[in-house]
C-alpha cells in the first residue's frame, strides 16, 4: 500500500492540470465568497438586527463555485490515466485493484484538504474584512468571525470535508464512467441540478426533500450556524449524505476496476 501510496502522490504531482486547479479551489472559493458577502449589507433590511443573516455560511458560500474544480481534478486523476493508457502500466505494477483506487482516494483526499484549509481560512479571513463594511458588526448583532466560536469552527471543518467529500464522489464516478466529458456531466449534475429542481417546486415539502437527500443541498447544511431548526437536514446528517453518495460511488468504482480491468 505504501508503494501505491507514494506512486500515486508522483502522479498527482506530475499531472500539468494539478498546478493549476488546486490554486483554482482556493481562489474560486475566496473570490466567489468574497462577491456574495460585497454585494450584501444591513440596509436591505427593515433593521439591522432584522438580516438573521448567517455571515459564517455567507463568507463560505464560494464553495459553490471552487468545488467544481475540485471534480474536475477527481475525475482528471482517474480518467486521465484511462485517456492515455496509463492505467494499464499501472495495473500491472500493482495487480491488486482494490489498493490502487485507495491509494488514489487518499492522495486526492489530501491534497483537497491542503486547499480546502486554505480556501476556508481566506474566506473567513475575507469575511472579516467585508462583513463589517456591510454593516454585520457585534453592534448590529453579528459578532466577527471566529474559529474560536464553535458553530463557525464546524462549519468551517465541514466545508473542508464537504470538498473531500466532493473529491471522492467525482473520484468514484469516474471510475464508473471512465471517460472525462461524461463522468463530469453526470458529477456536476448531480451536485447543482438539484438546487435549480428545488426552487422550480411549488410545494414546500418536496422542495425540502429534494434538498434533504441531495448531495450538494444536503452537504452545505454544515455551514449553517443560525436557524438550524429550519432546515431541511441537520448539519452533521446532512454531511452524512454527501458520505452516502462519495462510499457509493467508491464501492462501484471499486467493483468495476476489478472486473473490467482483470
Amino acid at each position: 500500500m505504501r508503494r501505491a501510496l507514494r506512486a500515486e502522490w508522483t502522479k498527482l504531482w506530475t499531472v500539468p492540470s494539478t498546478g493549476w486547479l488546486l490554486p483554482a479551489v482556493v481562489l474560486l472559493t475566496v473570490g466567489a465568497g468574497a462577491a456574495a458577502m460585497a454585494a450584501v449589507d444591513v440596509s436591505q433590511c427593515p433593521s439591522p438586527a432584522e438580516c438573521f443573516e448567517d455571515t459564517t455560511r455567507l463568507s463560505l458560500d464560494g464553495v459553490r463555485l471552487g468545488q467544481a474544480a475540485v471534480a474536475v481534478l477527481a475525475v482528471l486523476v482517474i480518467t486521465g490515466e484511462y485517456g492515455t493508457g496509463l492505467m494499464g502500466l499501472t495495473l500491472a505494477a500493482f495487480p491488486r485493484r482494490v489498493p490502487v483506487l485507495l491509494a488514489k482516494a487518499g492522495v486526492l483526499a489530501a491534497a483537497v484538504a491542503v486547499a480546502g484549509t486554505v480556501a476556508v481560512l481566506g474566506s473567513l479571513a475575507a469575511g472579516r474584512g467585508i462583513l463589517p463594511a456591510g454593516g454585520f458588526t457585534a453592534a448590529n448583532g453579528y459578532p466577527g468571525l471566529s474559529l474560536a466560536d464553535g458553530p463557525t469552527l464546524r462549519a468551517a471543518v465541514g466545508t473542508v470535508l464537504y470538498l473531500v467529500l466532493v473529491a471522492l464522489l467525482a473520484l468514484g464516478v469516474g471510475a464508473v464512467v471512465r471517460d472525462t466529458a461524461a463522468a463530469l456531466t453526470l458529477v456536476l449534475s448531480l451536485l447543482y441540478l438539484a438546487p435549480v429542481l428545488a426552487s422550480l417546486m411549488g410545494d414546500q415539502r418536496w422542495r425540502e426533500r429534494i434538498e434533504e437527500f441531495s448531495p450538494m443541498p444536503a452537504g452545505l447544511a454544515i455551514q449553517s450556524t443560525r436557524g438550524l431548526d429550519r432546515l431541511p437536514i441537520a448539519p452533521w446528517p446532512g454531511l452524512g449524505v454527501l458520505l452516502a453518495y462519495s462510499a457509493a460511488a467508491l464501492l462501484l468504482g471499486t467493483l468495476l476496476l476489478a472486473r473490467r480491468d482483470a
